[in-house]
């Protein structure tokens, strides 16, 4: 009954092929949140993957209703051991992403995993489902080989997180005292680089918005009409470009952070930003005075995501009666998200645009969160890594992306340490999604290990 047996324990798991077979059985539930017709998928893979498994593991589970409509089914469950002991929360979220068929290069299916070299193809292999399932086996491990966890925990497992997690936070609100916790240890996004470990304790946060500016009725010929009507393209370009300077350092004042502080910049100092797979990081984008991991997990971010005006497919002679902008910005704390777009519209007002319209999308975002990397519970999950590895893992204040770290954070009161089960090049919510089954068994590893030692005791208890 030792720290080794259960991490061979879990290593014997995965080579003995068991996770695969389980990461393809998942892979076929075809959990796409985003289309309503997959409704039905999300209920049954909470009933038929989860429920049982987690019931064989000791949980008590509920599944519940999304108090909002546009949301699907959520998964609770807790098992106990003892009042004296740590409460560990941990989250997975089910649903996928489209599923994008038709797009995935020949030999590949999004419904089917598929294996070649060191990777297994399908649909949620990365985000989310291979990443909680390395969680949930890691656990079977521990307890297989303890013959008890040594501490309470509690699940939280979602359909809805590719739509924004639509009524996790009314849930959170409604059930608070069911999911308390002394720590939130989950697992979503990438690791910086394959081999080495990554810990994050919070994310960026994010606004969509669309600018639009309409100046008439129809389209209208640009030699009778050039010269006399103004283009609103021309203008929409204007307006963007007081937003930010040429190489894309933010001009509104109120979107400028004030939270990159030495503690911050020390935790991201020697941090790894490119190498491996996806694009060169172009070096002089972004704020000059700042590294650029800073610049990505310290600081905020604008982004175009699509113009329009006229038709672009098929453009004819004619000065266009409409231009739109999708705009994006991903902030950190410190920014203050009910003045985002408030700010926004004083910023284009001073420059003479007024006629510019701000139309916020629907489905926000997730707001930023940042547990201080000095946090006990930090030091005791890096610790217990390094153990396992042999090497420090890479620690992050925040992931650059978003997740709903703030329903942990801000409405449970939760330290959150995630530590993630991917990498970059994973073609996350593209065709061709994978995972690395080097990482995977790695991370299987790690897990057990994370868990085995909180069992043992010594945990923070703040």
């Amino acid at each position: 009954m030792t720290r080794t047996a259960a991490i061979d324990a879990v290593t014997a798991y995965f080579e003995g092929g068991k996770f695969q077979s389980e990461l393809a059985d998942l892979v076929t539930y075809p959990t796409e949140s985003q289309n309503p017709e997959a409704a039905p998928e999300l209920l049954r893979y909470l009933v038929e993957a989860m429920q049982p498994r987690l019931q064989k593991l000791g949980f008590e589970t509920e599944i519940l209703q999304n108090p909002d409509p546009r949301g699907g089914p959520l998964l609770i469950g807790e098992r106990r051991e003892g009042d004296d002991l740590p409460t560990v929360l941990t989250y997975g979220h089910g649903d996928a992403i489209r599923a994008q068929e038709g797009m995935w290069r020949e030999g590949l299916s999004p419904y089917e995993l598929v294996e070649e070299g060191d990777r297994l193809y399908g649909r949620g292999t990365a985000d989310n489902k291979g990443q909680h399932l390395i969680n949930i086996a890691a656990l079977e491990a521990v307890l297989a080989v303890r013959g008890k966890l040594g501490f309470n925990t509690r699940i939280v497992l979602e359909m809805s997180e590719e739509v924004g997690s639509s009524g996790l936070a009314e849930v959170f609100e409604s059930h608070k005292a069911r999911l308390t916790a002394d720590v939130l240890i989950a697992s979503d996004g990438p690791r910086l680089q394959p081999d080495v470990p990554t810990v994050f304790m919070g994310s960026r946060g994010g606004v969509t918005f669309d600018l639009e500016l309409t100046l008439r009725e129809g389209a209208h010929h640009s030699g009778n009409w050039g010269g006399l009507l103004a283009d609103p393209a021309i203008i929409m370009a204007h307006a963007l470009a007081t937003i930010t300077d040429k190489r894309g350092q933010i001009q509104i004042a109120e979107w400028r952070p004030d939270s990159l502080t030495d503690t911050v910049r020390a935790a991201l100092d020697g941090l790894p930003v490119s190498g491996g797979e996806g694009p060169e990081v172009d070096l002089d984008w972004g704020e000059e005075s700042l590294t650029p991991a800073e610049r990505v997990f310290g600081w905020n971010s604008f982004a175009v995501l699509a113009m329009t005006s006229g038709v672009p497919e098929a453009p004819v002679n004619a000065i266009s009666a409409s231009a739109r902008a999708t705009c994006q910005l991903r902030y950190v704390v410190g920014t203050e998200p009910e003045d985002i777009l408030p700010a926004l519209r004083r910023h284009l007002d001073r420059h003479g645009f007024q006629a510019i319209t701000i139309r916020p999308h629907e489905r926000g975002f997730f707001r930023a969160t940042r547990l201080d990397p000095k946090h006990p519970w930090v030091g005791f999950v890096t610790g217990s890594i390094e153990q396992t590895v042999g090497r420090a893992p890479h620690v992050l204040p925040n992931l650059a992306g978003s997740l709903p770290n703030d329903s942990f954070a801000d409405i449970l009161g939760v330290p959150t340490v995630w530590i993630p089960h991917s990498y970059r090049g994973c073609s996350q919510h593209a065709p061709n999604e994978h995972v690395l089954k080097s990482l995977s068994r790695d991370a299987l590893r790690v897990m057990a290990g994370v868990f085995w030692d909180i069992g043992e005791g010594g945990t923070p208890s703040a």
